[in-house]
């Protein structure tokens, strides 16, 4: 946007981005800027913190792992307020840079913190293998907001699905090519998201999976 303001634009942006100033509004974004918001409702925040408690009924100390530049703090203040709730203990612990990460692994350990919230943004979704080792390492029940991190080994993951977000992202790209206004084009909110379990992490982390959350799930991977 810094850049040009004529060149059209289509975003998929993790954070708000009425509350960014990057548009005056998701219905008429205005400028040449529209495409598609993972900004969640509060309630999808506080329901993964009660999906991990359904599959360790023991958590009590849960470390959320975010992004302060990329995630907004709505997503950590939810998050928390959802644990009073559940009787659960939310602790921050901020990635900025990869360097971040061995003294995140660290505090993690030290405070004997019995799950996990990892927060799905550019860095974190990159790297999402060294969260899932050091999950599996601690034997740390762990739940991520993007599927990939369950196909490659993750426990569980609840949040949008980005192969759907992307492939529609290519609908306003045709808009836009045929002559539609960027501005014009509302920004669309999450409206699809995916439960996903692997049971073979399950097993591995000594953990039964209860039919009931099963039953629920988008897609088991055994």
């Amino acid at each position: 946007m810094q850049a040009s303001s004529t060149v059209p634009i289509v975003t998929t942006v993790s954070a708000d981005p009425v509350a960014n100033g990057l548009v005056t509004s998701l219905a008429r974004p205005g400028g040449n800027l529209t495409g598609f918001t993972f900004d969640v409702t509060v309630e999808t925040y506080g329901l993964r913190l009660q999906l991990l408690k359904e599959i360790s009924a023991r958590t009590s100390h849960v470390a959320a792992v975010w992004n302060p530049d990329a995630i907004e703090r709505k997503a950590l203040e939810a998050t928390q307020d959802a644990a009073k709730r559940l009787g659960v203990t939310v602790t921050s612990h901020e990635v900025r840079s990869i360097a971040d990460f061995e003294p995140t692994f660290r505090s993690i350990i030290t405070e004997a913190n019995d799950g996990m919230i990892v927060f799905t943004d550019g860095l974190t979704y990159a790297r999402r293998q060294d969260f899932i080792d050091f999950a599996a390492r601690q034997r740390l029940p762990t739940i991520y907001t993007t599927r990939e991190s369950v196909d490659d080994g993750g426990l569980i993951s609840y949040g949008v699905s980005l192969s759907a977000i992307y492939r529609r992202a290519a609908i306003f790209v045709d808009k836009i090519l045929r002559g539609a206004n960027p501005g014009d084009l509302p920004i669309e909110q999450p409206t699809k998201f995916e439960l996903i379990v692997n049971l073979k992490t399950a097993k591995a982390l000594g953990l039964t999976i209860p039919t009931a959350l099963l039953a629920r799930a988008d897609e088991v991977i055994e």
